[in-house]
C-alpha cells in the first residue's frame, strides 16, 4: 500500500489559514494601507501638526518640546484632560 497525503494536506491547510489570518490583519502593500492607517485626530492648535489618535505620548512630548510656553490642553484641546 502507498503512503497517504494526510501530512501534506494538513500542512497546506495550516499554511493557508496562516496566510488568510495575516491578510485579514491589515495585509501588506497598497491593499492593506487603509486598515493600517490610524485616524489623525490629534492636531496641534499652535502649529497644526497632526498625530495619530494612538500616539498621545508623542503629542505630549511635542507640546513640551516645541511649545514650552503652552500646556498640553492648550495645544491639543480635543485630547481632553489626559
Amino acid at each position: 500500500m502507498g503512503g497517504g497525503n494526510a501530512q501534506k494536506t494538513a500542512m497546506a491547510r495550516a499554511k493557508n489559514a496562516a496566510k488568510a489570518a495575516k491578510e485579514a490583519a491589515g495585509g501588506g502593500g497598497a491593499s492593506g494601507k487603509a486598515s493600517r492607517q490610524a485616524a489623525m485626530d490629534l492636531k496641534c492648535s499652535v502649529c497644526m501638526q497632526c498625530f495619530p489618535n494612538t500616539q498621545v505620548k508623542a503629542a505630549q512630548a511635542h507640546a513640551e518640546s516645541k511649545h514650552p510656553k503652552s500646556d498640553f490642553a492648550t495645544c491639543f484641546p480635543m485630547a481632553g484632560s489626559s
